[in-house]
């Protein structure tokens, strides 16, 4: 910064330049636009090279008189600067005289009056009046004339160029200033964990100040892509070595991101089994523009890319399920005091939207779609973005739109039902008695791999069917109880489904059960 600063012009030099390049122009051009006549044989005492001056208003003159003999005479000079005598003169060749005379006048040039050749009109004779050699003033005026205009536009082209620069300059210098004023509110060593408990601590509950949050995703460094979709781009990034999930959404999906980001601020969401947020910021110029979203990064991915390569045991299906239905109930759940949160519904509830942690745990991720329930006016906060949930996990009231977008409760009644579905799927790679099924999404042999809303809507609606229950599943206990709480999530009428609460307590009794009975083998 401080070698830019060196080479970089001030404003008032800049300015200062510009006056000495605009007076230095007017000279030359003065200088190049005067008017020099050949002067021949007569010339004034100030006269060099026979080249005289010409007054303003004044022409040069090439003049011939014929003697008696038949001798002709040239003269050449400059002619008075009284414009009316110098046009009577200019015209003297028409008026008879006793001896044949005739003048030519012109102004289109330095020395351009020693080319012309002045005839006689009124005379038999028109032999041109011999005299110097002829001289191209008119070339000569014109390649000054060049030579300035090129001289000058180059001169306005640097001026130009050299402000621009400087204003450039100046921004990059505001912009090195203001992300190093950005910096000094995180301290060297400080960990995003250090950084997330003191927010925490400092009883906001809604996540990183917005100025840390902007000067950590400046600093991030992208690593690699891991993972793409309709919304835009998941990358591994890191933050002073540490890990993170870069989510980058098109332009065309501001909606989804401010919406995610506001969602993600709300006080209280913080949950372990809610996917930690850590920043957001836009960054970019003009018309490239990134839109972030820094996370916490969990590398076994999501619960749809986990069970494609995992089989799971009876413990890990509870653990999986339990933390799942926690996130969900958090979200779910509202918080009231001064400083509550509001109950919040998913309304994208999917495999691919749960991701699986180190631990073998579950948290809730992308809730661009979700909706917030305001309890003072009893309304419901519905994100304005054109984007819909999975058709494949949609709720029978949504595919047939009988769904109470007034009532909070039904979207709360909608996540339920695609919860089920998540269910099926981590059930369905449980081994038992040496027995697992392939890992299927919902319905995938039933309706095509992008299906149409009115193939689910005939499937789900019409037809009322759901996912097939494997017959080994009634002679396991754990497999048999998911399957009762999963048939009575996807139960078609709303109201007789399960709540979040209620499949977060089931679950976490069947998984208590399980590791006291562990506990009692060992």
């Amino acid at each position: 910064m401080a070698e830019m600063g060196e080479v970089r012009l001030s404003f008032r030099q800049l300015l200062f330049a510009l006056l000495l390049l605009l007076a230095s122009l007017q000279t030359v051009m003065s200088a190049a636009l005067t008017l020099r006549c050949y002067c021949w044989p007569d010339c004034p005492i100030h006269a060099v090279n026979n080249t005289c001056i010409a007054e303003a208003n004044a022409k040069c003159y090439s003049a011939m008189v014929r003697t008696s003999y038949g001798e002709d005479i040239m003269t050449y000079g400059c002619l008075s600067g009284d414009e009316g005598q110098s046009t009577m003169q200019c015209k003297g060749d028409i008026v008879y005289h006793l001896t044949p005379k005739t003048i030519a006048c012109c102004d289109n040039g330095t020395h351009c009056n020693r080319d012309l050749k002045p005839i006689y009109k009124y005379f038999a004779t028109t032999t041109p009046a011999t005299g110097p050699e002829n001289y191209n003033g008119f070339s000569d005026h014109m390649l000054q004339v060049v030579i300035v205009v090129t001289v000058t536009f180059c001169l306005i082209c640097i001026i130009i160029t050299g402000t621009c620069l400087y204003f450039r300059f100046k921004r990059q210098q505001k912009r090195h200033l203001e992300e190093a004023e950005r910096e000094q509110f995180i301290p060297a060593g400080e960990s995003l964990k250090e950084l997330i408990e003191q927010s925490q601590s400092s009883g906001s509950g809604s996540g990183l100040p917005l100025l840390v949050q902007r000067t950590i995703a400046k600093q991030i460094n992208l690593v690699k892509s891991i993972g793409k979709g309709r919304y835009g781009e998941v990358w591994m990034g890191k933050w002073r070595g540490e890990k993170v999930a870069v989510k980058i959404f098109f332009t065309t999906e501001e909606a989804s991101w401010f919406r995610e980001t506001e969602l993600y601020q709300t006080v209280l969401l913080r949950h372990e089994n809610i996917l930690g947020f850590i920043a957001a910021d836009i960054k970019g110029t003009g018309s490239w523009t990134q839109l972030f979203l820094i996370t916490d990064m969990h590398e076994h991915g999501s619960l749809h890319d986990y069970l494609k390569e995992h089989t799971i045991n009876a413990h890990s299906m509870l653990v999986l399920a339990h933390s799942a239905a926690n996130g969900l109930a958090h979200l779910h759940t509202e918080i009231y005091g001064t400083r509550g949160k509001p109950a919040i519904a998913h309304r994208d509830i999917k495999s691919k939207n749960i991701l699986v942690k180190k631990n073998g745990t579950c948290c809730i991720a992308d809730l661009g779609l979700a909706v917030r329930s305001i309890s003072e006016t009893n309304e419901v906060d519905i994100a304005p973005n054109t984007r819909q949930g999975t058709k494949r996990y949609m709720a029978p009231e949504v595919l047939d739109e009988t769904i109470q977008k007034n009532h909070f409760d039904a979207f709360k009644q909608a996540d339920m039902y695609s919860f089920g579905l998540v269910l099926w799927e981590i059930a369905r790679r449980c081994v038992s008695g040496g027995i697992v099924e392939e890992y299927q999404i919902p319905y995938q042999d039933l309706i095509p791999s992008d299906p149409s809303f009115e193939d689910v809507r005939k499937l789900v609606c019409v037809d009322r069917q759901r996912p097939a229950i494997p017959n080994r599943w009634t002679s396991d206990e754990y497999l048999r109880t998911m399957a009762k709480i999963m048939q009575e999530c996807w139960n078609h009428h709303p109201a007789a489904r399960l709540t979040s609460l209620r499949v977060k307590k089931t679950l976490y009794k069947m998984e208590e059960s399980m590791e006291l009975s562990i506990k009692d083998l060992i």
